[in-house]
């Protein structure tokens, strides 16, 4: 939990941290509330949509590109894309899959969804601050926040930024690609690296997107637990003491 005490102890740690950084360093510092201050030489400002935050998959959801930018992809390359997301409370993504593998750092409650090719299931993977996930490409998953504040998340996607037809596949797009004869329909499963999108199962891959669907239907993003929120204001003290300087 925070006070106002607090708050006031940060914008002053950012008034001073502003001075201090030299010209083009960046400090980004994510609030308890979900929110992500900026600090530079300039001064500190959080982020907002439009001029900071794009959209991210749905609506709600935010994205602020730190390499890359939304246009990236194979024709258009700078290696891969990081980029700060901000997900809503107690919201997940729609299910999908990206044509390149793909990392989240996750600093708060989060739920990832992923479908488990060998096993022909969805498995769940709960995340807490701090814990970094790889999904592969092409594997069918979501990600959820757990918590009743927005969940701040650091993704990084090899070669697609958000704006690429490539970069989130959800299961009516995979349908619509396996009745279209200029799409390959091999058979390899969701979530088998082979290389090329060319060699995709489309028709596999919108089933087990509707498989993560149905499971997250049923209950939703999930929740923190007691422990969790326990730790979270143990947390949130601990974040007082540092910023006391």
């Amino acid at each position: 939990m925070r006070d106002d005490t607090s708050d006031i102890r940060d914008t002053a740690n950012d008034r001073r941290r502003s001075g201090e950084l030299p010209r083009g360093v960046r400090l980004y510092r994510p609030r308890s509330d979900g929110a992500v201050v900026l600090t530079d030489r300039d001064g500190s400002r959080e982020l907002g949509p439009g001029r900071d935050l794009l959209p991210f998959i749905d609506d709600g959801q935010f994205a602020h590109y730190l390499v890359g930018d939304a246009a990236t992809s194979p024709e258009r390359p700078s290696n891969a894309t990081v980029k700060l997301g901000i997900v809503g409370p107690r919201s997940a993504f729609t299910p999908h899959a990206h044509g390149g593998e793909h990392f989240v750092l996750s600093l708060g409650y989060a739920a990832c969804g992923l479908y488990d090719s060998e096993r022909a299931a969805t498995c769940e993977v709960l995340l807490t601050p701090g814990e970094l996930i790889r999904i592969p490409e092409m594997m069918p998953h979501s990600f959820g926040n757990r918590d009743t504040t927005p969940l701040t998340i650091l993704a990084a996607n090899t070669g697609y930024g958000i704006d690429h037809e490539d970069y989130a596949i959800t299961a009516a797009e995979a349908e619509r690609r396996a009745a279209d004869p200029s799409h390959g329909t091999a058979t390899l499963p969701p979530g088998t690296r082979t290389g090329t999108l060319a060699r995709t199962d489309y028709r596999g891959l919108a089933g087990a997107l509707r498989d993560i669907e149905r499971a997250q239907r049923s209950h939703g993003p999930g929740a923190t637990t007691r422990r969790e929120r326990l730790a979270a204001r143990l947390r949130g003290l601990a974040r007082g003491l540092e910023g006391r300087r």
